[in-house]
């Protein structure tokens, strides 16, 4: 799979200053991407078959940390499928609540449950240049920045899936700006920062993730100052993986 982690490790191998084209970008075919560019962060292509079980799904992409995961026909190497952390849980929410829910969902809030990082968040400010937050994607493999202003308030989110925007309009070549430049150029269907706070149950976080159809929520405390970050995989390995005995997410 050639994703947008692979165009930002590319930027950030590859970037010098707004005054050296990357023609790398333009110019090889995704082989040569592969083989010549991308070596150090190579890994063998993680998928499943359609045999397995949700389960099954959710421990690969929580263990691997990885977002999408192919599903693929053992018989013709087909891929029929591909499952992410999103998809898996609207379909927990949506079909499964027939079934009795978990009695820590509705009892218990997220600062007692735990779920999340609260520790040494990274975040960016406003006047942050894209290079910097694409450098910061790498080296702390992570999908997403918070935007926090000069007080501490969370303000607005830059994430890998913003990157592409650079791609789309081929702005690649300057990424001495500003995050808040680049992200004037997003979709305007962009509807902000999708928050909760540590007093909320889980029951209610996972409903605000699946309506909003974000990747995280950023947790907030009475001023809106960062608190910390609850991702797709934090709650899944809540619901699946941990009422199991199993913790993927530090195995």
């Amino acid at each position: 799979m050639l994703t947008i982690t692979d165009f930002i490790n590319i930027l950030h191998r590859y970037y010098k200053s707004p005054m050296v084209q990357i023609y790398e970008l333009e110019e090889h075919k995704i082989e040569t991407w592969r083989e010549l560019y991308l070596q150090e962060t190579f890994k063998p292509l993680v998928n499943i078959s359609p045999d397995a079980s949700l389960f099954d799904a959710v421990y690969s992409l929580i263990k691997n940390k990885i977002h999408r995961l192919p599903v693929i026909d053992p018989v013709s190497g087909n891929a029929l499928y591909i499952l992410t952390h999103k998809r898996i849980l609207k379909f927990l929410q949506l079909f499964i609540s027939e079934m009795p829910k978990p009695a820590f969902m509705k009892k218990k809030n997220l600062g007692e449950l735990g779920i999340g990082t609260y520790h040494n968040i990274a975040f960016i400010h406003p006047d942050t240049p894209i290079i910097k937050a694409l450098n910061i994607f790498v080296e702390r493999r992570i999908s997403a920045l918070p935007v926090v202003d000069e007080s501490g308030k969370v303000v607005d989110i830059y994430s890998k899936f913003d990157v592409i925007n650079l791609a789309a309009e081929k702005t690649y070549n300057n990424l001495d700006i500003t995050v808040t430049q680049a992200l004037r150029h997003r979709s305007q269907y962009f509807e902000g920062v999708v928050k909760c706070n540590k007093l909320e149950t889980l029951e209610t976080i996972v409903d605000r993730i699946v309506k909003a159809e974000v990747h995280r929520l950023v947790v907030v405390n009475e001023t809106d100052s960062i608190v910390g970050i609850i991702s797709l995989s934090d709650i899944l390995q809540a619901l699946v993986l941990t009422p199991a005995g199993i913790d993927a997410q530090h195995s």
